[in-house]
């Protein structure tokens, strides 16, 4: 009697498991893009549309959010739902977490959402450093966290968090921005460690862009006239490069040639000599 009552408990156990995973592979993979109505966010929701992506497009701004995804729904023919969300509140954080939480079939997650700003630390106005913190760290903690516990039971699906090349130094006005980057950096790198040591196919990648061309610089009040066009890179660029690396599970991206050879050179360089170039570069560039 007992046997049978296994044998049954098995038999419903793997119908049930066997229609689940039916269901997920006829669901289309959803990708959540926070900072997703410009820039390189704008840029990820266009080309993972391209692959056929279902989209959950975050941002502040609704009406482009509505905008881009009605655009993107209508020549790609896939769902995309416009999320507005400020992610430095509590409240919009916690509800975007747990609608990533309950998404049986999330494969992908861009924590892209983040501002830069100017002037030295002790002379800005907290609330803005307070409020970059949020959305740089602790948005991409939560986030993440809501993620990773259905992919890895999944085993399936990835992170991409949005840091930038300046987490690799620090610069005089530009603080916390560079903090809040060196971490992530620092937070993704140790959570494919961790990933890697569960046995777990699913990948995390710490995508670091220079000078890219976006609203970035204008909504921090930052000068470009002293910037040189060779160091600029397109958001499409930044993203084609993410996602080639994303195939191939690299965990550091940094798009172009100049920006992967500095960052090897930062390696080797003392940090005396890194101070000073860096506090000479933010007075050319008027941010100090």
């Amino acid at each position: 009697m007992r046997d049978r009552i296994k044998r049954l408990f098995r038999f419903r156990y793997i119908r049930v498991t066997t229609c689940y995973r039916a269901i997920l592979i006829g669901m289309s993979g959803l990708a959540v893009i926070t900072g997703a109505s410009s820039g390189i966010g704008a840029a990820f929701a266009t080309a993972l549309a391209q692959r056929q992506y279902d989209l959950v497009l975050v941002a502040r701004r609704a009406d482009r959010l509505r905008e881009s995804a009605q655009s993107l729904a209508q020549t790609h023919g896939v769902n995309v739902e416009p999320f507005p969300a400020d992610l430095s509140s509590d409240r919009d954080l916690d509800h975007l977490a747990n609608r990533i939480a309950d998404a049986p079939n999330l494969d992908l997650l861009i924590n892209n959402a983040g501002f830069g700003s100017r002037g030295k630390f002790f002379e800005t106005d907290l609330a803005s450093q307070d409020r970059m913190h949020r959305l740089h760290v602790l948005a991409t903690v939560r986030l993440t966290h809501a993620a990773l516990k259905g992919m890895v039971a999944r085993a399936r699906g990835g992170v991409i968090n949005v840091s930038s090349v300046a987490g690799f130094w620090q610069a005089p006005g530009n603080v916390s921005y560079c903090a809040t980057k060196c971490w992530m950096n620092s937070f993704t790198e140790g959570l494919a460690q961790e990933l890697a040591s569960a046995g777990s196919p699913v990948k995390v990648q710490a995508l670091c862009p220079g000078y890219t061309r976006t609203e970035f610089q204008d909504a921090a009040g930052l000068s470009t006239e002293h910037i040189g066009d060779s160091m600029w890179i397109s958001a499409e660029e930044v993203v084609s490069e993410s996602l080639r690396g994303l195939d191939r599970g690299k965990i550091f991206v940094i798009p172009g040639w100049r920006y992967k050879a500095a960052t090897f050179l930062l390696k080797y360089t003392p940090r005396a000599i890194l101070h000073a170039a860096a506090t000479r570069q933010q007075r050319r560039l008027g941010r100090i």
